[in-house]
């Protein structure tokens, strides 16, 4: 049973994992150092908990103690309970949900392992808004993606606004960071992965037309907003694939994109 503890300093030490969070550069340089991330929410904490991640400490405004009772009589972390205006001042912005929790990180599988149990994967390329990498990982939870893998400029999944976008998604779809890009996408190939480039050029073939959900196994390339995937990571694949657009439009935000695509290499596949 963790212990309940008052808390109305905003300068004591034992809140030091929630502090700056809205400082993005700070936390991104600290949290995967300190093998931490934060979660934000009373569904996104037990999401985290019940896949198996470890609660280092839970931050709670007084209402929210009664809701996160049973959390709070399963865990031995210490729990802090503090006013909302001290929240704010420790966090730097209004906690609207009332309840946070640093959880511990867990050693991320590599790329061979997760290629292995797959059929289908999202290989992501220099996707670094956080937001866009949390709605992809809530439509791949969705939509039946095996897995994620990240070009090693992607941005951090366990970041706080990524989590609290996909709605805990982050934790249920495995991920890896290919090291070599994109030499590594060779790797993706050899486990017998097709590799499909998903570009709005004309030459590109329409996901339509190349029938993707009939493939045995299928690698989807994904670059970042704006700027779409890189020239090496075009020439590396083994097909372009695009989204028939309509009304002149001439691309999708990649979380839209993204979801419209997975639900095209997956369709007709048996979802867990």
């Amino acid at each position: 049973m963790a212990d309940l503890i008052t808390v109305d300093d905003p300068d004591d030490p034992r809140l030091s994992d929630y502090i700056g969070l809205t400082d993005v550069e700070l936390r991104r340089r600290r949290e995967p150092v300190e093998g931490l991330f934060i979660a934000e929410g009373e569904k996104v904490i037990r999401r985290a908990r019940h896949a198996g991640y470890e609660m280092r400490s839970m931050l709670l405004s007084s209402k929210w103690v009664d809701v996160m009772r049973d959390v709070i009589d399963e865990v031995p972390a210490p729990v802090y309970a503090v006013s909302p205006d001290l929240a704010e001042r420790v966090t730097g912005y209004h906690v609207h949900r009332g309840a946070l929790a640093s959880m511990q990180r867990k050693p991320l599988p590599t790329a061979g392992e997760l290629l292995a149990g797959a059929r289908r994967v999202a290989v992501m390329e220099a996707v670094n808004d956080h937001t866009n990498i949390g709605a992809i990982f809530r439509s791949a939870a969705a939509l039946g993606i095996d897995a994620v893998l990240l070009s090693p400029d992607c941005a951090d999944p366990l970041y706080r606004r990524s989590v609290k976008v996909s709605m805990g998604a982050v934790f249920s779809v495995p991920y890896a960071r290919l090291e070599a890009w994109p030499k590594s996408l060779e790797s993706v190939r050899e486990a017998g992965f097709k590799l499909l480039a998903l570009t709005p050029v004309e030459k590109a073939s329409t996901l339509d037309d190349l029938a993707p959900h009939r493939m045995d196994r299928v690698a989807l390339m994904l670059g970042a907003e704006g700027d779409g995937l890189s020239r090496q990571a075009l020439i590396a694949a083994d097909e372009w694939v695009r989204i028939p657009m309509a009304h002149d439009v001439d691309s999708l935000n990649v979380g839209a994109a993204a979801a419209v695509a997975f639900y095209a290499v997956t369709t007709g596949r048996p979802q867990a």
